[in-house]
């Protein structure tokens, strides 16, 4: 196993790293080796939540293509504006 240093934590970092801790109810490391993994896609754990979802919902994929079908004529470059 590698051991790292992480240097130049700013306050409101650590604090936000610190409540995490607490409610995850696991070591300061622990805590930073979770949201590592799950950052970088190594977390059996993808479920990963903002908490926005509770807040706007999510889109079903019926939704999802309805509004990429909406949004195609902003994809299209109008050649002659560009000449």
């Amino acid at each position: 196993m590698k051991n790292l240093t992480v240097r130049n934590v700013d306050p409101e970092l650590a604090k936000a790293l610190d409540r995490k801790r607490r409610r995850s109810g696991s070591s300061l490391n622990q805590t930073i080796l979770d949201l590592l993994r799950r950052a970088l896609g190594l977390s059996e754990d993808q479920t990963f939540s903002n908490g926005l979802n509770k807040l706007a919902g999510g889109w079903s994929k019926a939704d999802h293509t309805a509004f990429e079908k909406a949004c195609q004529d902003f994809e299209r470059v109008d050649e002659d504006l560009w000449k």
